[in-house]
């Protein structure tokens, strides 16, 4: 037997070298001038897609590099799975055999995902319907399918793709998923802890093991994203409590061979705690070192507090952009005793240079227009950068309430070091509101009622609002009518009309 598999080894490769010897003299072609170009085997590629793509014209020279050159142009459109090139005296022929097209795409078995999601994340991967099919392109979308399903904690879900062949060169493409059951979190460990308790620490966790609100909450469903916010959480809460050493050494997540249980160990090391010496301000403050120490957080002899030195920072920097200094550097500067325990924060500022802002750009605001919210600000443009006036004019664009995101940043202008632009960025929301009503009594029997009103009618910023009331014996027409900015230091107007009619009781 293993002489006749040793024998079948030497025919098989004899007849590979014979048919690569074979090949190599089918491309054996001498030169000749092309008298004509000819295309077999198209069904729904344009010619034209194959003549451009050809390195040789009518009237040209070919030759052997041209040919090669011509089948790796052709494959590299994707659209065929085999070309072949033969020569008929002066003509060039060009034999394809198209990559079937994808008629359509069916999933079967989903129920986390609607078929419209799932279209989407294919189509992200570069496979839908009328574009090619490609084995290799159906193996990455299964891949993106089975990614968004342990996204939702589903690391058993199944995908299987079955190809059925169609008329006209195409297929059918249907993916078979077996969902399975959702991972949940079996057991949170915390190693390493000594100053606090695993129950102290595992509330810090969004992640947990399961209680009566998880059907809700799904909070006993592992999620990267989430477990890396927990960390961040565990991180800072060592932080806020003078633990300067604190790290995070390494997180393990072990699965169980059903793909059903998981069970998370976060290994720590607290060091030493440590409190706070003193605190002093180095650099430039412009004269002014009293109104920054009034805004100092941190307070010594407690604690060393990473949020308060957040916070101290945050306000020196905004009161920086107070005076106009808009790109004011500042950093605490931890002096660590590790003898005794007490670390001294050195704040220190450099306000750089003072700032006007050259243009306010406004972007979001698809119906409301720019006059409405530039009339609120009191930041003005080439006027000297007030962090101050900046904060003020977004709460009153804010209180207006015609957005639910309102942002305003800074953006520096390029070539002018003493120039920024403010960028304000909203998303607006419904202004207006509808109501119907009908009632029925004794006396007047059936009544009725309507409402329409708008507090920014056509984006102008004016509100507008229509009431109607009536009965068998009443009825009233209100119209009401307010501009907030009658004039231009902020005076506003309103107009009431009303017609009311009254008939007396039968």
């Amino acid at each position: 037997m293993k002489s006749i598999a040793q024998r079948f080894r030497l025919r098989s490769v004899a007849s590979l070298v014979a048919m690569s010897l074979a090949a190599q003299l089918a491309w054996a072609v001498d030169p000749f001038t092309v008298r004509d170009i000819r295309v077999e085997g198209l069904q729904r590629v344009e010619p034209g897609t194959v003549f451009a793509s050809l390195p040789v014209r009518v009237g040209e020279t070919y030759n052997d590099d041209k040919g090669a050159a011509a089948i790796r142009a052709l494959f590299g459109l994707g659209l065929f799975n085999d070309v072949r090139l033969e020569v008929q005296g002066d003509v060039l022929v060009v034999i394809v055999q198209e990559r079937p097209t994808v008629a359509a795409v069916e999933f079967a078995g989903n129920k986390e995902f609607t078929n419209e999601v799932l279209q989407g994340v294919l189509r992200d991967a570069g496979l839908a319907a009328g574009r090619p099919y490609d084995r290799a392109l159906a193996d990455r979308a299964e891949q993106e399918l089975k990614r968004q399903y342990i996204n939702r904690s589903l690391y058993g879900a199944e995908v299987v793709t079955t190809v059925t062949p169609s008329e006209r060169n195409q297929v059918r493409l249907t993916f078979n998923i077996t969902e399975g059951r959702p991972a949940r979190i079996k057991d949170i460990d915390i190693i390493g802890n000594q100053a606090f308790s695993d129950s102290r620490l595992k509330d810090l966790f969004d992640l947990d093991t399961g209680g009566w609100l998880s059907w809700y909450t799904k909070s006993d469903q592992y999620s990267r994203a989430k477990l890396n916010a927990d960390l961040e959480a565990l991180r800072s809460f060592y932080l806020a409590r003078g633990y300067l050493d604190f790290k995070i050494d390494s997180t393990q997540v072990a699965m169980a061979p059903d793909k059903e249980s998981i069970t998370i160990t976060v290994n720590i090391t607290e060091g030493d705690r440590f409190a706070v010496s003193g605190v002093t301000l180095a650099g430039n403050y412009l004269d002014k070192d009293d109104e920054f120490k009034s805004l100092i957080k941190i307070k010594p002899g407690e604690a060393y507090n990473a949020d308060q030195v957040a916070e101290t920072t945050q306000a020196f920097t905004e009161h920086f952009g107070n005076y106009g200094f808009a790109f004011a550097h500042v950093e605490a500067v931890p002096e660590v005793d590790r003898v005794n325990n007490r670390v001294a924060i050195v704040i220190k500022a450099e306000p750089s240079r003072r700032a006007y802002v050259r243009r306010i750009n406004i972007q979001g605001n698809t119906r409301t227009r720019d006059e409405v919210i530039r009339r609120e600000f009191r930041q003005f443009e080439s006027s000297w950068y007030d962090a101050e006036k900046i904060r003020l004019s977004r709460d009153r664009v804010d209180r207006l309430g015609y957005f639910t995101e309102l942002s305003i940043t800074t953006a520096e202008v390029p070539g002018a070091p003493d120039q920024v632009d403010l960028m304000v960025s909203m998303t607006e929301k419904p202004t207006g509101s509808l109501s119907v009503g009908a009632g029925f009594s004794s006396a007047e029997k059936v009544s009725l009622s309507f409402g329409v009103k708008q507090e920014n009618v056509f984006g102008s910023g004016n509100y507008l609002g229509i009431d109607v009331n009536t009965s068998k014996y009443n009825r009233t027409l209100v119209l009401s009518t307010t501009n907030p900015y009658f004039t231009q230091d902020g005076i506003s107007r309103t107009v009431d009309l009303y017609y009311r009619t009254d008939k007396p009781y039968e």
